[in-house]
């Protein structure tokens, strides 16, 4: 009798999520995020290493597209970041003169400052990098050792290098992630 209580409690946990948080190389039975993302196989385990790769370089892709995007607002008007409706911060190569250059510029279909849609598209763009970066730290927390090193680094590798090309700074462009 007791040995088929054991054998019970072992049938019970066949099939069931392992979750770690250390760091693990769990291929089968993993579980992402909830119970419903359940890996019951190898190839499923595949699929999801290659779902969290293609996340990822969706994230630096949607990132090229703000970038994009910027730029054909930028152009739309003279050029200039305040046809982006935005002020740069003083520097110590461009100073504020007074406080009302920090201020943003007011929404308006004039072309004074950036349009309420353009706005919304921006940030809509934004709200879908944020969101899946979010999700992919989510994923992150599993510790899965393949997720991090095939899905995670390898995709923003990948990602990166497919949407970066934009970014080479040249003698008269400025990148906007310096922060010096």
């Amino acid at each position: 009798m007791a040995s088929s209580l054991s054998d019970t409690a072992v049938i019970e946990s066949a099939g069931m999520c392992k979750i770690s948080m250390l760091w693990n190389w769990f291929t089968v039975d993993s579980c992402f995020i909830s119970k419903s993302w359940h890996v019951r196989s190898a190839a499923g385990f595949a699929g999801t290493v290659l779902a969290v790769f293609m996340l990822v370089v969706v994230i630096e892709l949607v990132r090229r597209a703000g970038r994009e995007y910027d730029r054909h607002i930028a152009s739309a008007g003279n050029g200039a970041p305040a046809s982006l409706g935005l002020q740069l911060p003083p520097s110590p190569f461009h100073p504020a003169t007074s406080t009302a250059e920090l201020l943003p510029l007011p929404a308006t279909a004039s072309g004074t400052g950036i349009h309420k849609f353009r706005q919304a598209v921006r940030s809509t763009l934004y709200m879908v990098q944020y969101s899946a970066g979010l999700l992919l730290m989510l994923i992150a927390m599993s510790y899965n050792g393949y997720i991090i090193i095939f899905g995670i680094f390898a995709g923003s590798w990948a990602g990166h290098f497919v949407s970066s090309w934009d970014t080479v700074a040249t003698a008269d462009t400025t990148l906007k992630d310096n922060c010096c």
